[in-house]
Order: C-alpha cells, then sequence, then structure tokens
C-alpha cells in the first residue's frame, strides 16, 4: 500500500505527517520554521526537509504516491531559485512524486472540515482569511506578511505590546503587569524611565521583527489575568481578525469556519473572543483546526482516490 504526505510550513514551525491510504497516521516530524517570507529561503527549505525526514523516519519514502505542502509565503515560490531550493529538499528528503504546493489556508480549512466549501482563518505569526471553494482558495483577505499587514496576529499583538510598554514608560503612572512583563522578558532592567525606554527599543530592533511575535503569548496571559492593556489588545486582535474573515463571506453564507493558529486554541482569549464574534455575524459553524499537515496530507489522498478519500485518523 502507498502512502500520501502533508506538510504545514509556518513562520514558527513545520509539521510533516504521513499516512497511509486508509488514513492511518504513519509517521510524524518538526522542524523551525519554513516561511520563506520570514526566513531566508535556503534556511526555510532545509526545515521543510528536516520535517519531511523526521515524518518518514523507518518508512520507505519511495512509497510516497502523493505529497503536498501547505505553506505560508507559498508565493514566493514564484521565484524559480526559491523553487528550486525546496524542490531539493523534497527530493533531498527520498521523495520521488511530484511536490504540489497550496497555501496554509488551504492545508489548514481541509484540516478542520471535510466540506470542500468555506471560510479559514489562519491567526498565528501571521494572519489571513480566505474563502474556500472546492478545496481551493478563490478569495482572500489580509496575509499581507508583517510588514503590509497581518492585523490581529502573534506578530501584531507582541508589537501591541511592547508599543504600548513604551508608551506607559513615557508617563509617571504605575507600569501595568503587561508592561512588567514585557520588560522581563527584554531583559531590560528597572533604572529610569527614560532608560527602560530606550533599551527597550534598542532590544526589539536588535532581532529580526518576526521575533516580536514571542511577546503575544504574554498578552494572552495577562489577559486571562484581566490587565486591562492586554485585554484592550486581545479585544483589537479578536475584532480584526473577525473583520478579516468576514470580508471573505456572502451575506447569509452558512458554510463553515475553520479556525487554526497558535492564537485561536481552545485556551486563548483572542480565540473565545473571536468565536463569538463569528457565531454572532455568521450562519456558519466555527470549528478549530487543530493540524494543517493532516489537511495536507488529506488533499494528497485527494488527489490519488478522489473526494472519497478517507479522512486522516
Amino acid at each position: 500500500m502507498g502512502f500520501v504526505v502533508g506538510l504545514d510550513a509556518g513562520g514558527t514551525s513545520t509539521r510533516a505527517v504521513v499516512l497511509d491510504l486508509d488514513g492511518t497516521r504513519l509517521g510524524a516530524g518538526v522542524a523551525g520554521g519554513a516561511n520563506p517570507n520570514s526566513h531566508p529561503p535556503t534556511r526555510a527549505a532545509a526545515q521543510i526537509r528536516a520535517a519531511l525526514r523526521a515524518a518518514l523516519d523507518g518508512l520507505d519514502a519511495r512509497k510516497v504516491q502523493s505529497g503536498v505542502l501547505g505553506m505560508a509565503g507559498a508565493s514566493k515560490l514564484t521565484d524559480p531559485a526559491v523553487a528550486e531550493l525546496f524542490t531539493e529538499a523534497w527530493t533531498g528528503a527520498g521523495l520521488r512524486c511530484p511536490m504540489r504546493v497550496v497555501t496554509d489556508s488551504e492545508a489548514a480549512f481541509a484540516a478542520g472540515s471535510a466540506s470542500p466549501d468555506g471560510t479559514v482563518v489562519v491567526a498565528g505569526t501571521g494572519s489571513v482569511a480566505a474563502k474556500i471553494v472546492d478545496h481551493k482558495v478563490t478569495r482572500t483577505s489580509g496575509g499581507y506578511g508583517w510588514l503590509l499587514g497581518d492585523e490581529g496576529s502573534a506578530f501584531w499583538m507582541g508589537r501591541s505590546a511592547v508599543r504600548d510598554t513604551l508608551c506607559q514608560l513615557e508617563t509617571a503612572n504605575p507600569l501595568s503587569a503587561l508592561a512588567e512583563a514585557v520588560l522581563g522578558m527584554s531583559l531590560v532592567e528597572a533604572t529610569d524611565r527614560r532608560k527602560m525606554w530606550s533599551r527597550l527599543i534598542t532590544v526589539v530592533n536588535s532581532t529580526p521583527p518576526i521575533a516580536l511575535a514571542k511577546y503575544a503569548p504574554l498578552v494572552s496571559a495577562m489577559a486571562a489575568d484581566r490587565d486591562p492593556h492586554a485585554q484592550e489588545i486581545v479585544e483589537a486582535a479578536a475584532a480584526l481578525l473577525a473583520d478579516t474573515a468576514m470580508a471573505t463571506r456572502t451575506p447569509g453564507e452558512s458554510t463553515p469556519i475553520v479556525l487554526v493558529g497558535s492564537l485561536v486554541g481552545p485556551s486563548s482569549p483572542v480565540g473565545d473572543r473571536l468565536r463569538a464574534l463569528l457565531r454572532a455575524r455568521s450562519n456558519g459553524t466555527v470549528r478549530l483546526a487543530t493540524e494543517g499537515a493532516a489537511g495536507a496530507a488529506w488533499l494528497a489522498a485527494i488527489d490519488l482516490l478522489g473526494p472519497t478519500a478517507p479522512r486522516p485518523a
């Protein structure tokens, strides 16, 4: 019996899953972020290869008959040089089947719903919403990357937390719990406020911009503890993500909405607020997908078996 492989490559991590044609999981692998818009393409391709090798460990890669790479930043592969790097990573892991590249949105929707049509909201390091028709993206909202957008994402939340902390340091008011947490994570020592302000700017600007996403968990934690500054950021993030989702839907549409990403899990305050907003504004059921790689693998199985391909077990 042959195998299929699916990958979900994001800005923070890359996950690979190998299934047999009955949908049984045979292997899984994890590596670092592989979004070529957030990382150098050579590094991103290396993470694809590492995740594939881990997932295929102990398996015969020659038996993989179909593979799908779901990737944030998939448009980058329109550059022939970048595409060649990823193809080399694919074949370097022992795969002989073609590499079909889809967006992370298509993989995520397939992970959360068996329906061919609906809406997916990806809210992790970056953010995007997409309308899915017959398993393919036909319309998007957002997804411009950290420099041009990604509203409501972990990057956006982290940047908001740092900016809020800087604004607080410009006053004589007591610092919020969120500001204290941001300064602690940044290893900014408690001196006079002007020096702390200057040091925080220096620390943040000495790292890649995407690293601002590391502050997002602080916002979620402080919001759960009812810090008003964190709660304001959470509320704004959820509203931005809801607006992004609804921009892809027609009035009265009842297709499912699938949420995926680190910001929308069951214990996330952003996810809780986003689900409430979407249920109030949409007729569709709101579902959570936790594993885009499994969705990509199912799409690979559909390529072989058609729409009756078994869902991943």
